[in-house]
């Protein structure tokens, strides 16, 4: 993982450019010319804010996640390159974490006869039957980010969990041994209760290498996915356990929750952080020089919500998808701070 590692949107096999003459050949087979209606560009009150949810004027495809972090708004920002190449309409909804409102999402887009809809599910079980109704209704169903537990969807496009925490603990492991002597007290913040199956995968990765070390204890695990919430478990946290010597967090707001939490604390040089994901605000803890924040495997945002609709605009025109598509992550360590301002760079082009 030591090797330059960078989210650039053309770096996968995966990803093929629709051209205009596939998209009109696409138009006149399937028919996807949908007329306004009245209830056009008005809001929904089941949209999440500043979303507008309106009838589409030509070839549609909708885009559903469900938070509004910056994974999710790099994701959006890749759905709406690749409708915009496809020259698509390209409906846009969070479900915010509610689950009625995810059903309310699904059912609106599918009146509005959009072609294929790409959601990052909210759960593997309860997610299932609004997407199965609008599959039975003609719509094509990928999901991005999480999995669920049917096989009509037409692909699914996430990373692998379990190499989201394996780098960073390959990363926590070299770091006790080589700065705490082999042993270190340890606590996991994590998401089992929002997504169990992706949450212990990853957390799978990670105590895997970490546990290879005797001298390892894992003294808490706690939920907490969302950085304000995160800042309130990991004081917690610390309090309970005055001698601990790190923290490994599963996701984005875990992580900027515990590094928060860290420094509010007066712990930096007491107490290291080892996280998941990247964004602008981690990539500046990651060049802090508090020191807490130790090294992060990153997703592929952009790619993945450019991947869904490109997915989709295929299985809409009846071509053959794959059906599973897992990617690695990217590994950022404060050991090699030109890679993180790089991706900074990076991050401000995708999103200006």
């Amino acid at each position: 993982m030591g090797q330059r590692r960078m989210l650039l949107q053309h770096s996968t096999p995966h990803r093929q450019t629709l051209t205009s003459r596939s998209l009109r050949r696409a138009a006149a087979l399937l028919g996807f010319i949908v007329a306004a209606s009245s209830g056009c560009g008005k809001n929904n009150p089941d949209s999440a804010p500043n979303k507008t949810v309106s009838t589409p004027s030509k070839v549609a495809f909708a885009g559903i996640g469900f938070q509004d972090d910056q994974f999710f708004k790099l994701a959006e920002a890749g759905m709406k390159d690749a409708a915009k190449k496809a020259g698509a309409d390209l409906l846009l909804g969070t479900s915010a974490g509610s689950q009625d409102k995810e059903i309310t999402l699904v059912e609106t887009y599918t009146s509005q006869k959009v072609s294929a809809i790409a959601i990052a599910p909210l759960s593997v079980k309860a997610s299932v039957p609004a997407l199965k109704r609008a599959h039975d209704a003609g719509v094509k169903i990928v999901t991005f980010d999480n999995a669920i537990e049917a096989d009509f969807p037409e692909s699914t496009i996430k990373s692998d969990p379990i190499l989201l925490g394996r780098p960073t603990g390959e990363a926590a492991r070299k770091y006790i041994e080589n700065k705490l002597g082999g042993k270190a007290k340890i606590a996991v913040i994590t998401y089992m209760s929002l997504l169990p199956e992706a949450a212990s995968k990853r957390n799978q990765g990670f105590l895997d290498e970490v546990k290879k070390l005797p001298g390892v204890q894992i003294v808490a695990q706690q939920d907490a996915w969302l950085a304000p919430n995160a800042v309130t478990v990991v004081e917690s946290v610390l309090t309970a356990h005055p001698d601990l010597d790190m923290i490994w967090a599963a996701n984005e707001g875990g992580t900027v929750g515990s590094v928060t939490a860290v420094k509010n604390a007066g712990k930096a040089g007491k107490v290291v952080v080892f996280g998941t994901d990247i964004s602008e605000q981690i990539a500046d803890f990651l060049l802090a020089p508090d020191n807490i924040l130790q090294a992060v495997t990153g997703q592929k945002p952009f790619e993945i919500g450019t991947m869904a609709i490109e997915t989709a605009a295929k299985a809409a025109r009846g071509e053959k998808v794959e059906k599973r598509v897992d990617l690695a992550g990217a590994f950022f360590t404060r050991e090699k701070p030109d890679e993180v301002r790089s991706y900074k760079q990076h991050l401000a082009e995708l999103i200006k």
